[in-house]
């Protein structure tokens, strides 16, 4: 098992001039980050797999799509520009070696149709998926959609409706995500939704109710942690926060205040992370 922190708590665009937050992470004790990819190019990505590399540091990604490149649209020209934007983030993966690429990519978040989702957004969703899952495959990139809960989406909320997607999909380089925030609003119960995923869980985000410092919340921890010690989840556990330092993406997800310092965060995180799992 191993824990990263999701750098998106200072920048959706990580640059050379963080690198000063990477080393503090590592000596924290992390094994890991996690980019989000957006901004950037080959060239970056490269440059930052290497350094990454070198400091024995693991690495995922997170991405997400616009409304011209949401891959469930009925408009076929916004799915083929959804496709070529997941590959490209496949190939940035590619750069930075990152193990997996997750987010709730099957669809665009925050974009609504003031209806519920309808089996051929399902479908598009499917067949895109299935044709980056395959395009992936020989890179070893593991691909974990995510469900984000009802304010934020409408076609995938629940570990049971993100069973349904991955098993569409049917690939074997496709799993599932698990977002204890998404959860905490979704699910009846996280000990039953863990479970239930189980045989396709590959990667989890540890996220409070508020998006501040895991544990000081209401997220039942206790429910989360023996739940993945049950199922013998041994992915990554990787701490996604938010803050105001990056006031273009805080803005972009609604983000209006700061809810923990980054450094609380990212120190007492990880030693809640070590207690509840036993590591």
């Amino acid at each position: 098992m191993k824990i990263g922190m999701n750098m998106l708590v200072w920048t959706a665009h990580v640059t050379h001039e963080h690198y000063n937050i990477v080393d503090a992470l590592k000596e924290t004790g992390y094994d890991g980050i996690e980019l989000f990819l957006g901004a950037g190019d080959a060239k970056l990505y490269s440059a930052h797999g290497r350094h990454f590399s070198e400091m024995d540091l693991g690495v995922t990604c997170v991405t997400c799509l616009t409304p011209e490149t949401n891959i469930a649209s009925p408009k076929k020209e916004f799915r083929e520009a959804g496709l070529d934007q997941l590959k490209w983030a496949v190939d940035m993966c590619s750069e930075l070696n990152a193990e997996v690429l997750c987010g709730p990519y099957h669809s665009t978040n925050s974009l609504f149709t003031g209806k519920p989702p309808t089996s051929d957004e399902k479908k598009w969703s499917t067949e895109m998926l299935q044709k980056v899952a395959e395009y992936a495959l020989p890179s070893g990139l593991i691909l974990t959609p995510e469900a984000l809960n009802r304010f934020e989406c409408y076609l995938y909320n629940t570990m049971e409706d993100l069973t349904s997607l991955v098993e569409q999909v049917n690939s074997s380089n496709l799993g599932a995500m698990y977002d204890t925030h998404h959860a905490h609003i979704e699910e009846k119960s996280q000990s039953n939704a863990i479970k239930h995923i189980a045989p396709h869980l590959k990667h989890v985000h540890i996220s409070e109710n508020d998006r501040g410092t895991p544990g000081s919340g209401q997220v039942n921890w206790n429910e989360v942690f023996s739940s993945l010690k049950e199922i013998n989840y041994d992915g990554w556990l990787t701490i996604e926060a938010f803050s105001r330092l990056d006031p273009d993406f805080a803005n972009a997800i609604n983000v209006w205040r700061d809810f923990s310092p980054a450094v609380e965060i990212y120190t007492e995180g990880l030693q809640f992370i070590k207690k509840g799992m036993g590591i």
